[in-house]
């Protein structure tokens, strides 16, 4: 709620969301009935029309605050700092140590958000005329080099 206040959705609005999202509780519809119910803990509601706007703000300001002070990205005359889709984010940084010291910000800062990082799908890919594996940790588990994003 606190990224809500933050982007200035006033208190009624909030309330709303909080009401709609907070205190959830889940049945499974099965064969030979229902199960008991089961309280959600947390994440945005599948199907709701407001699930993917918290997502992505909730995403944006993550990685906004995440890359404070890491300077631009520049190509082909437009800076990026990062390149998303769906829940998938792409970090770009010109130096080895600079793109650990992202991703490193970029776990803490997901921490305080109640957020991770799946190393298991999380991959490293560098991009230059003379292509040579990185060494990305996480959690003490090197990254996997890949030559082309799935």
């Amino acid at each position: 709620m606190q990224i809500l206040k933050g982007t200035g959705i006033d208190g009624r609005e909030r309330r709303l969301i909080s009401n709609l999202y907070m205190a959830q509780s889940v049945k499974v519809r099965l064969n030979r009935g229902e199960t008991r119910s089961v309280q959600i803990g947390r994440g945005v509601r599948q199907g709701c029309c407001l699930s993917p706007i918290l997502f992505n703000l909730h995403g944006e300001c993550l990685t906004k605050e995440a890359l404070e002070g890491f300077g631009d990205f520049k190509t082909g005359g437009q800076i990026i700092h990062t390149v998303k889709y769906a829940d998938d984010l792409v970090l770009l940084a010109k130096e080895e140590k600079v793109l650990q010291d992202i991703i490193d910000n970029l776990i803490g800062t997901g921490g305080c958000y109640g957020m991770g990082m799946n190393v298991e799908k999380t991959k490293v890919m560098r991009i230059s005329r003379q292509p040579s594996p990185i060494k990305i940790m996480i959690d003490q588990k090197q990254l996997e080099n890949v030559e082309s994003f799935k």
